[in-house]
């Protein structure tokens, strides 16, 4: 849709798009420059190219010696603390647990001991305030190196890109939180029950009918916990006859909720449609190697947003292997649901496709939403089905009813059920703050993943070292960010990664971005080649 130059005009814009229609019906689409270009009966769409930088084999080797540089001295120091030569005494197993039980393989307890714990200050931080476009962080320093934290009595407020808060909810006063306090008399806290037991709240009732509406879809049901939502559910919808199709940074709890559902597990290349399909003609060619028969169930799980790439998953054409091969498709849109789309509604919305294309459409309330808990969307017997079988029903608590007003809220807001437009403010601020973003990194060199139209900006920092420097840096000039490493990303894929807020302002952008600037050049991250390819970059507020 046209991407508007202040509020108004793109309220106009919104009017004029709503009757685009599916992408069933597109005529054309195009490539140029990194823009996908769709058209769809007459009304053309642009969507921003995934792009990933290709790693030099001098940056990949380079890395692994300092992983191997690190490692050593990690070895060294056990060695060291074995035979009780570390100062360190905070480090040294006390003589009363030396006959406990290992929670953690060798080299996690290594790895978490030697090589986190250099970096810990630079996570882990304790914040006093609502975590909107600001935070306070509570200040501490640590005399044993980051093993334990003494806390001064003062705070730090910093501009706040660490956090998931893409429309901007998370606030200490607004409707919002003034309609989930006032619920607090009306329903309590919690049931104190699971939901098989003695049912939910009238709030998270509501919530369900307010979800499916807000989605296009016939019904959904809530959880009082997102990583839950796949890890329980998805084994009540595969079994030891089935095959679940997986892209390969799927998130945690859906590899989780893969493993513990016993059907055959198989990963595809992130993203790539010609090696998907391969699989799944490899899957129905050579059936299940357990029983030799075919599998009753070819099963595809996608994110919509990727959390640790800032990529956006090819929607139509997932769907139109799904039903070229008969599968089905699980979709989780934890980060791409509010988000992405002219009407908030993820990833579906954000390609003009049809909900009802997808089979099964998972969310999350933690993002945009700034609340707690997801849902599970889609047909009226797949729902009935969850509801009766899954183990988030029978055993886990239902939501809490001011958290799920807090949903209810939020999503009215989003739909202009509160009779202003707010909503619609809040997308297209998100839209622009993250277009704006992202082409400022690139015109300054930075080696920058994902798509343009993803509000998660990972920004490659390749060396491990790198991480803990940037923390602290980025800390002492007031931006809190969030640094990624292995175990969570490629050994040789160390990382940045900004979330931008509908809350944020130009001012605080261009706040971040000059921090940035002079971090990266201290770290010597920029690439000139990426500086002179986007040097020409027009950048529109």
């Amino acid at each position: 849709y046209p991407v508007a130059s202040n509020d108004t005009e793109y309220l106009r814009n919104i009017n004029k798009c709503e009757g685009e229609s599916s992408c069933n019906k597109s005529t054309e689409t195009l490539q140029q420059n990194g823009i996908i270009k769709m058209e769809y009966e007459g009304i053309s769409r642009k969507y921003s190219k995934n792009e990933f930088e290709q790693k030099s084999l001098l940056t990949s080797l380079s890395t692994y010696f300092c992983w191997s540089v690190l490692f050593i001295f990690a070895l060294l120091r056990e060695f060291l603390r074995k035979h009780g030569i570390e100062k360190n005494l905070a480090a040294a197993e006390r003589p009363e647990q030396k006959d406990f039980v290992p929670l953690f393989s060798q080299f996690e307890s290594i790895y978490e001991r030697n090589c986190y714990m250099r970096v810990r200050d630079v996570f882990e931080r304790p914040i006093t305030s609502a975590p909107g476009a600001t935070v306070k962080l509570l200040d501490r320093y640590s005399e044993d190196y980051n093993w334990n934290y003494k806390y001064t009595e003062s705070e730090t407020e910093v501009i706040n890109v660490g956090s998931y808060n893409y429309m901007g909810f998370a606030e200490t006063d607004g409707l919002c939180g003034k309609e989930a306090a006032a619920i607090i008399d009306e329903q309590g806290l919690s049931t104190c029950c699971s939901i098989q037991q003695l049912g939910f709240s009238k709030a998270q009732h509501d919530l369900e009918k307010l979800t499916a509406q807000f989605l296009g879809v016939d019904d959904a049901i809530c959880f009082s916990m997102g990583f839950a939502v796949n890890s329980l559910n998805t084994p009540c919808l595969a079994d030891e006859n089935s095959i679940i199709i997986s892209d390969q940074f799927n998130h945690a709890s859906l590899i989780l909720g893969s493993r513990m559902s016993g059907a055959t597990v198989r990963v595809f290349k992130h993203d790539d449609m010609t090696d998907l399909e391969k699989v799944i003609r490899d899957a129905i060619v050579y059936g299940n190697p357990k029983t030799k028969k075919p599998f009753t169930k070819i099963l595809i799980i996608v994110e919509g947003i990727y959390s640790m790439e800032g990529s956006i998953c090819n929607l139509p054409a997932i769907i139109a292997l799904k039903k070229k091969y008969g599968a089905y498709i699980y979709l989780d849109e934890a980060h791409s649901i509010g988000a992405l789309g002219r009407r908030g509604r993820g990833v579906v919305d954000y390609w003009g496709c049809d909900p009802r294309d997808v089979d099964i459409l998972m969310g999350t309330f933690t993002k945009s939403f700034s609340a707690a808990g997801g849902y599970i969307a889609g047909d009226k017997r797949l729902i009935n089905y969850i509801r009766a079988n899954s183990a988030a029903t029978i055993y886990a608590l239902p939501m809490s009813p001011p958290i799920a007003q807090q949903i209810i809220s939020s999503i009215k807001v989003m739909m202009g059920l509160d009779g202003t437009n707010d909503g619609a403010i809040r997308r297209q601020r998100l839209r622009r703050n993250t277009h704006y973003f992202r082409k400022h990194l690139k015109r300054m060199g930075c080696v920058v993943y994902g798509s343009d139209d993803s509000p998660i900006v990972p920004i490659m920092l390749y060396y491990p070292s790198k991480c803990g420097f940037w923390g602290r840096e980025m800390l002492k000039r007031r931006v809190g960010i969030v640094v990624v490493s292995f175990p969570a990303t490629n050994i040789t894929e160390s990382r940045i990664r900004i979330c931008l807020s509908a809350a944020h302002t130009k001012e605080m952008l261009n706040f971040v971005l000059d921090a940035i600037k002079e971090v990266a050049e201290a770290s010597n991250i920029l690439s000139y080649r990426i500086k002179q390819k986007h040097a020409n970059l027009e950048i529109d507020w």
